[in-house]
């Protein structure tokens, strides 16, 4: 008996691949953006965050933002004086690598480097970041920020997410409807969540977004510019490019 079309399965989280048309659409862009603007920025970005990206956009509405495949935008500035699409902005390639975007302004250059050295949003850290710091739940009643603000600004932590903490390995208990590690006095050791230095994974992602502890810092890193009135490269920010592995 033939299989029932009605039976198919449909994955709506599927995502399309970039097709070749779209890769050809940014190239082409870069390259009609490029002559339209007096300085071609390369930054890098540091716990990407779409939302706070989004902003970013708002607030250079008069500018054009580029993210893509590095080798992708290196061919379209062009890689060699004879390729280039204007005069020394080849050597702007050398700072493509790693999670970079190019940004196409009129706007001064020290405006747009203050912009982005003033710009931080911290946020929840994601499972692969490394900790900035340490952070332990205090032994005795459990309360909704684990210590992070003084008791008495403080809650106790609601006793429907105690169920969640010991599935977490938080070996708490229940104590007269509180939530209680260890002993309730407050003696004893409390629970380490993580340490400076740790590669987070998703169980102490989702211990720290609990008690609303955030470790991660969405920044935007200018690495070097371009100036189409000198054909020069200034460099900014070479120690962002430590570590970075081409791609």
């Amino acid at each position: 008996m033939p299989k029932s079309k009605r039976a198919k399965v449909v994955h709506l989280t599927q995502v399309a691949k970039k097709t070749r048309e779209h890769k050809d659409k940014l190239f082409q862009g870069i390259r009609d953006a490029v002559p339209e603007y007096q300085h071609c920025f390369v930054f890098s970005v540091d716990n990407m965050r779409n939302n706070y990206l989004k902003d970013v956009r708002h607030e250079l509405s008069d500018c054009r933002l580029f993210f893509g495949k590095t080798k992708l935008m290196a061919k379209a500035l062009g890689q060699s004086p004879s390729e280039a699409v204007a005069p020394g902005i080849d050597d702007l390639t050398q700072y493509l690598s790693g999670t970079v975007g190019l940004l196409l302004t009129n706007r001064p250059a020290p405006a747009v480097v203050d912009y982005f050295a003033g710009l931080a949003k911290v946020d929840f850290a994601r499972a692969g970041v490394v900790a900035s710091r340490s952070f332990a739940i205090p032994p005795g009643v459990v309360y909704a920020t684990a210590g992070e603000v003084p008791a008495e600004h403080d809650v106790p932590l609601e006793h429907t997410i105690e169920p969640e903490l010991r599935r977490l390995g938080v070996p708490t208990r229940m104590v007269k409807g509180k939530v209680v590690l260890g002993d309730e006095s407050g003696s004893g050791e409390g629970y380490i969540v993580c340490k400076e230095g740790d590669v987070l994974d998703s169980r102490q992602t989702r211990l720290l977004k609990l008690f609303s502890v955030c470790l991660s810092e969405f920044r935007v890193k200018i690495l070097a510019y371009w100036t189409a009135a000198s054909g020069e490269i200034t460099e900014v920010d070479p120690s962002a490019m430590e570590g970075v592995d081409e791609s």
